[in-house]
């Protein structure tokens, strides 16, 4: 079973320009929580492609130098569908705070996706604080996480 995350390392964010303004506010939320953050871009609203920021952020959490991951775009999709063309990532696109501790207790999700044109910054606060503070269960849920694998 896992644990809530490891606040030794640091939380990997990254956002396409739809998501820009709320990775901003995630990162302060992040910051006042104690974890430390390395923001993989973009950095400001100008149109750029959201495989570019996903792929490095799901890197990083693959690779074991950040605890977890938050990736944010206009739908969710885009980076959660990038994100999980890698192997052992478990990225949940969300879009309530209990839907995001399911993601944690059922999937044992890693990266967390925000979808920035359709929540509001209070779930997404909700969200954040769900997904780092809910344990996987175990039990049943590793054999279903374990068949996730090819």
């Amino acid at each position: 079973m896992q644990t809530t995350f490891d606040r030794t390392k640091p939380v990997a964010i990254g956002s396409d320009h739809a998501g820009f303004e709320y990775k901003t506010i995630v990162i302060e939320l992040l910051e006042g929580m104690g974890f430390h953050v390395n923001d993989a871009g973009t950095y400001d609203v100008q149109s750029v492609d959201y495989p570019d920021f996903a792929h490095p952020v799901a890197h990083m959490v693959e690779n074991g130098d950040a605890c977890c991951g938050m990736l944010l775009c206009g739908s969710g999709n885009g980076v959660a569908i990038t994100a999980n063309k890698h192997a052992g990532i478990r990225a949940a696109l969300c879009w309530t705070g209990e839907i995001a501790a399911l993601a944690r207790q059922h999937n044992n999700a890693n990266i967390l996706c925000i979808p920035a044109r359709f929540v509001s910054v209070t779930v997404m606060e909700e969200m954040i604080t769900a997904f780092l503070n809910t344990d996987f269960e175990g039990g049943r849920h590793e054999k279903r996480v374990e068949k996730m694998r090819v």
